[in-house]
């Protein structure tokens, strides 16, 4: 099965036998045998390409929960024994402030040298749906207070609130507090529109009754502190991770907009890593 696996995401016979590392007649012989125990032809084969054939695709995610859950059962095995291994898929926020996840992920692969580590940069919805659907194991979360998240295991971290982010030389960078009035002409950067980030500043905005013009939608935070520094652009950011950014001033808000950093994972069976690693960060949690 992982043969058919190996064939159907790299579209060669070739490649996939480089993927589990043996010769391709060896692979040929495998999967022949595996069409005449099934009686029906997996591949359809030709001197340019190999595709999946109508069967083989019927039986290909089959294919794929099984070596899913053989995995799982060795994982579960080495764990019983004292072993953490496996592969742990890590979605995290742009923004977290909850853990130092350079120092989280270090201490991880040093106490679980076994286990490897796979780890994105994600939006928080995008994360949620991977978790329930088991293709993220875990995930760091940034959502507006009182957001319910239905369907996974959850920890908030910590609590945060969102704070105006302005140049040191912006004409605002010296009040005390700022109000979203105040701020209501400013360009702003902030996060694409369909994000959990985006969602609170608009949320924020939408409460005071408060129109304003976002110039610049960015995924990437190093390109929104060039722009705030730069004085191009004012952005809300949590004022924890806003604190920590360097040449920027940050202003907290007359209006509180209260967020949580929250971890998620698999409700009903988490792995053995997961469970490891949700230790670890409570462990680790920065105050």
């Amino acid at each position: 099965m992982r043969y058919v696996v190996g064939i159907a995401e790299t579209g060669s016979f070739t490649r996939a036998a480089a993927r589990n590392f043996v010769v391709q007649s060896a692979l040929s012989h495998q999967i022949a045998a595996l069409e005449r125990e099934l009686g029906v032809q997996l591949f359809m084969r030709s001197s340019r390409q190999v595709r999946l054939t109508e069967a083989g695709e019927a039986f290909l995610p089959h294919a794929r929960a099984a070596l899913d859950a053989a995995d799982r059962a060795r994982n579960e095995a080495a764990a019983a024994q004292g072993t953490v291994r496996g592969t742990l898929r890590i979605g995290v926020i742009p923004t977290v402030t909850a853990v130092d996840l350079p120092s989280v992920l270090k201490e991880c692969r040093t106490r679980f040298p076994e286990l490897v580590l796979a780890a994105r940069v994600a939006n928080s919805e995008e994360m949620i749906a991977e978790v329930r659907a088991g293709t993220l194991d875990i995930g760091f979360l940034g959502l507006l207070d009182g957001t319910r998240v239905e369907g996974v295991a959850q920890r908030v971290l910590t609590r945060d609130t969102l704070a105006a982010t302005l140049a040191p030389e912006h004409p605002l960078a010296t009040r005390d507090r700022l109000s979203l009035t105040d701020l209501a002409d400013e360009p702003f950067a902030d996060f694409p529109r369909t994000s959990a980030g985006r969602k609170q500043s608009d949320a924020a905005f939408a409460r005071a009754g408060v129109e304003r013009q976002v110039a610049y939608e960015l995924g990437s935070m190093d390109l929104t502190r060039e722009l705030i520094v730069s004085g191009l652009a004012v952005a809300l950011l949590p004022s924890r991770y806003a604190a920590a950014m360097p040449g920027v001033v940050v202003v907290p808000l007359v209006e509180e907009t209260v967020r949580h950093e929250i971890l998620i994972w698999d409700r009903l069976h988490p792995s053995p890593a997961a469970r490891a690693f949700t230790e670890l960060v409570a462990e680790l949690r920065t105050p």
